[in-house]
């Protein structure tokens, strides 16, 4: 198609492996008359193509309401970072194609390229030959709605978008388009295109990304301290982190990105086994004012399936962490009573706690997190086997306000328990109590009469449950919108009942008559 007028990129840093792109475009020579139709035929079918393919990434979405005032950038440095999919070829339909020098195969890399030429003469977009009428619809969108519609893709197919022509790489761009970054895939070099990509938005504030709040890199299972590590220089406005399922970070990344990080207020390192405690660095310690203290911002933590957390580290993260308000701490099967008592010492605004699966919770940690009081709106104890009614008339009695009880497989729990709860918590909405082989349709009965505002109910494998009970609860709770009664004993007629009577309610069951 001509000489190239490309650069060549040929390594993402000094030690980093060679990445580099050909970035081509035509001379500027005079076709002939038949090049020009030829040129301008092919320039047609690609430029169909590449609508086509646009168009499939934005299938679904719906455009929300926007900023009308924004500002557009002309970026005249290169290397949009291009987050490509294993095994997959180089960016076609019409757009050219890149390659990559790098020895790696079979794995998602971050790829530098060089922002497409201001003058382009490639048929695909060398629109003024065409006719006014016949141009693409999707070039005489304005700005902000580009951008508009760029603000609904993933971070990889917004990297893939800036290599189209120079128009959607200064679009694609926008700071705006760059508040959250969000990888996923679990063969992705995520350490390396969280480099890549922090390089390119830190280049109008060196080494800084003053404009990214969030990142997700859920799934990412290659992620490594290196690259937790890059997230906390390079971006001190981070609010939300997401790192799920990331099993090889450690204490020590985590607490790198605490400690430059003090906006961070969600922060999720569920199946993160690794990681025990969370806490700043003592750099970071030293540094505070004893007026500061040594307090962290978060309030949102998942650590769920952090198994090897024990009580001190729970100790540790409650003193440094005294702004929670939703703690979830599912099976993590180390911890005790003495554990949230620590942690009621020092979290005294929880809304939502979570300690299901934790076996060595008893009625005596109830008793510490009835401490809450009113400000306890979510409470799940689901299969902790050592609480009792005893547990639950703490609960009831102090946390008023509580909208959410999951007590599945607390086998403990009797028609005395519920009933204390529904008298004290008249404003739960929704009830968990499966598998309490105790409950019978006298502490439904009870939950019927107390309970009008209750939408969620499930009652799976209760086995003294029947279908009075059931009628019962169906004739007061009208706005009930789901009930869960698998594997027990109740009759067709009371089924159908509960649907005359709760019309918008979904009846999860195991009765193959009722329909």
């Amino acid at each position: 198609m001509g000489a190239n007028n490309g650069k060549q990129y040929g390594s993402e840093g000094k030690g980093s492996s060679s990445i580099s792109s050909d970035v081509s475009s035509s001379t500027d020579h005079t076709p002939t008359q038949a090049q020009k139709n030829v040129a301008t035929s092919e320039g047609y079918k690609q430029l169909e193509r590449a609508e086509s393919l646009l168009w499939t990434y934005l299938n679904g979405t719906a455009v929300q309401k926007g900023d009308s005032d924004l500002s557009m950038r002309t970026l005249s440095t290169p290397s949009p970072a291009l987050i490509c999919p294993p095994n997959l070829p180089g960016f076609q339909n019409g757009r050219g194609s890149s390659t990559s020098s790098s020895s790696i195969t079979g794995e998602t890399v971050a790829m530098v390229h060089s922002p497409p030429p201001t003058r382009l003469t490639h048929p695909l977009i060398r629109l003024a030959s065409r006719p006014q009428k016949e141009q693409a619809s999707i070039e005489r969108l304005p700005d902000h709605a580009m951008v508009q519609i760029f603000s609904f893709l993933p971070t990889n197919q917004l990297c893939r978008c800036a290599r189209v022509c120079r128009r959607w790489y200064n679009l694609a761009w926008d700071p705006r388009l760059w508040r959250t970054i969000r990888l996923t895939g679990e063969t992705i070099n995520v350490d390396r295109a969280l480099k890549v990509l922090t390089r390119r938005l830190c280049q109008d504030t060196p080494n800084v990304c003053l404009m990214l709040e969030t990142v997700s890199v859920s799934g990412c299972r290659r992620l490594t301290d290196r690259g937790l590590y890059t997230i906390a220089q390079c971006c001190p406005e981070l609010r939300r982190l997401e790192v799920s399922g990331c099993y090889n970070i450690s204490n020590e990344a985590v607490f790198d990105v605490v400690s430059l990080c003090p906006n961070l207020e969600h922060l999720d390192v569920s199946g993160c086994s690794k990681v025990t405690c969370i806490s700043l660095t003592r750099e970071a310690s030293i540094k505070l004012s004893p007026l500061h203290g040594k307090q962290i911002s978060i309030r949102y933590l998942d650590m769920t399936d952090c198994f090897v957390l024990e009580d001190e580290g729970l100790h540790t993260i409650a003193a440094h962490c005294t702004q929670l308000t939703h703690l979830y701490l599912r099976r993590c099967v180390r911890l005790t009573d003495e554990g949230l008592r620590y942690l009621m010492i020092y979290c005294s605004s929880i809304k939502e706690l979570s300690v299901s699966d934790c076996r060595f919770v008893s009625d005596f940690g109830l008793r510490e997190i009835a401490k809450l009081e009113s400000r306890l709106r979510y409470l799940s104890i689901a299969h902790c086997g050592r609480v009792t009614d005893v547990g639950i008339r703490y609960v009831a009695k102090y946390c008023g306000k509580l909208r959410y009880l999951n007590a599945r497989g607390c086998e403990g729990i009797t028609d005395h328990g519920v009933e204390y709860l529904a008298k004290n918590c008249a404003k739960l909405k929704s009830l968990d109590i499966g598998k309490c082989p105790l409950v019978s349709d006298t502490g439904l009965e009870c939950l019927a009469l107390n309970c009008f505002n209750l939408k969620r109910l499930s009652l799976k494998s209760c086995e003294s449950i029947t279908g009075q009970g059931l009628q019962i609860v169906a004739a007061n709770c009208f706005d009930l919108q789901m009930l869960n009664v698998q594997d027990c004993e109740v009759s067709v007629e009371a089924l159908r009942f509960v649907k005359r009577h709760c019309k918008r309610c979904v009846i999860e069951h195991t009765n193959p008559a009722f329909f």
